[in-house]
């Protein structure tokens, strides 16, 4: 018996993933054919991403605050934060002795023998006008100097110890008494993800400007020039998802594949935007949906926007080595571990700041001293084509850090989590893991 079933091509053509995908084919061709034109689409992607950048500070706030309350115990929060802070420490370290281990197997740089005197480190300089930060400074800057301040300058970390404390303080107050807030702060919530459903449907124009800007301006050529650096990283990459594949489903029991089918609007304006600050709302609310409480959701996800960088480690420990090589330079296994104790110090709190990954391997090459500062110049044409690499990774690696921590916390309900895979309606959520308010249907 043959299937009646069909799919109408108008339904096809309002799905936000196939516009996406058509967006991000169309800005890479738009790139490749016409650079300048490319060049000239950069405000499309700068534009979606300051629109979500405007939302990202409140949101962390009010699913912070409202998924303490839920909770009730300011104990439980703060085992949840230690739990993931050794989840990212562990997880974030093993990506970088990953790193490192690919490198040394697939020598990205062996043969090149370069000349430190022919490098031209202007371009370098202009991305590297901020100093790496110390610890004591790092330190410091997670406290906000006004409350305010925190919220203009989307300083996540500051954010999220402002909601914190607000959160514990509704719990030592009493849910009770703080009831007409909360419930204030339940309907802001709902607003703000009304608004984060009429931004979304800009998204594949930022996809489409995003891309057409970077291959505009960096040429698919470079993909020939840098080969086997990329293929290297991307090919880690890919192992390391796989990884990832056996500790969701072995440590907290996802399926992560039908996970992917749930979040492929996410995970691919991530690609076509090269920012995970793109998806940073939605992809909250997908895990919340998924069946994470929205207090390990709250906590888990902006800490592992700044401690979590599981592809930025990968990128920069096969660089380091790649730098190593280009200069022929064969690293002993006592300097490749001072490098991956160094790397593991700069890597951290650097997410948002430009030219994050050239300050680290900066700094980490001056701290061993191996080869010239200004031998990081050599990747200023591959670093912008290892960004969907990265934001990739790095997505994913929070997605399962969340599902993990929430396990430990006994704070995932596999209930909601089976039926929004399955695409089924949610069952009505137990008080502890009330859902965020769902972003409205983007067609």
């Amino acid at each position: 018996m043959k299937s009646s079933f069909r799919v109408s091509p108008r339904v096809v053509a309002s799905s936000l993933f196939v516009q996406l995908a058509v967006a991000v084919v169309l800005g890479v061709l738009v790139g490749h054919f016409w650079p300048a034109v490319g060049e000239a689409m950069k405000p499309l992607g700068d534009g979606f991403i300051r629109l979500i950048k405007m939302v990202i500070a409140p949101l962390i706030f009010l699913v912070l605050v409202t998924g303490i309350a839920h909770v009730g115990d300011v104990k439980a929060v703060g085992r949840v934060g230690m739990k993931a802070l050794v989840y990212f420490l562990v997880v974030s370290t093993s990506a970088l002795v990953f790193g490192m281990v690919v490198g040394n197997l697939v020598d990205p740089g062996a043969g090149l023998h370069i000349d430190p005197a022919t490098l031209d480190t202007t371009a370098l300089d202009e991305k590297t006008t901020t100093e790496p930060a110390t610890a004591s400074e790092f330190l410091l800057n997670i406290i906000p100097t006004s409350v305010i301040d925190a919220f203009a300058t989307n300083s996540l970390l500051q954010v999220l110890l402002f909601s914190l404390l607000f959160g514990a303080a509704v719990i030592v107050t009493g849910p009770e008494k703080c009831a007409p807030v909360l419930s204030l702060f339940e309907t802001v919530l709902g607003l703000f993800f009304r608004i984060m459903g009429w931004i979304m449907r800009l998204s594949p124009l930022g996809a489409f400007g995003a891309m057409a800007f970077i291959i505009g301006q960096y040429g698919l050529s470079t993909l020939g020039t840098y080969a086997k650096l990329i293929a290297a990283c991307y090919g880690a990459a890919a192992l390391f998802i796989m990884i990832l594949f056996l500790i969701a489903r072995f440590v907290a029991g996802v399926p992560l594949g039908a996970f992917l089918r749930f979040t492929r609007e996410e995970f691919l304006l991530a690609l076509g935007t090269a920012s995970t600050e793109s998806v940073m709302p939605r992809i909250m609310d997908k895990l919340d949906r998924a069946g994470c409480s929205r207090a390990t959701t709250g906590l888990v996800i902006p800490t592992g926007y700044s401690f979590n960088l599981d592809g930025a480690a990968i990128y920069l420990s096969i660089s380091l080595v790649f730098l190593a090589q280009a200069f022929g330079i064969d690293m002993t296994l006592g300097q490749q571990l001072a490098a991956l104790g160094v790397l593991l110090l700069t890597s951290k709190g650097m997410a948002g700041v430009p030219g994050s990954s050239f300050l680290a391997l900066s700094a980490t090459a001056a701290a061993l001293g191996l080869f010239p500062v200004a031998g990081v110049a050599l990747l200023l044409g591959a670093d912008r084509l290892m960004d969907s690499m990265r934001v990739v990774v790095n997505l994913l690696g929070n997605c399962v850090a969340t599902f993990v921590v929430a396990r430990w916390e006994g704070q995932l309900d596999r209930a909601r989590m089976r039926a929004a895979l399955a695409g089924e309606a949610e069952p009505q959520a137990a008080p502890a893991a009330t859902p965020m308010a769902p972003a409205p249907a983007t067609a």
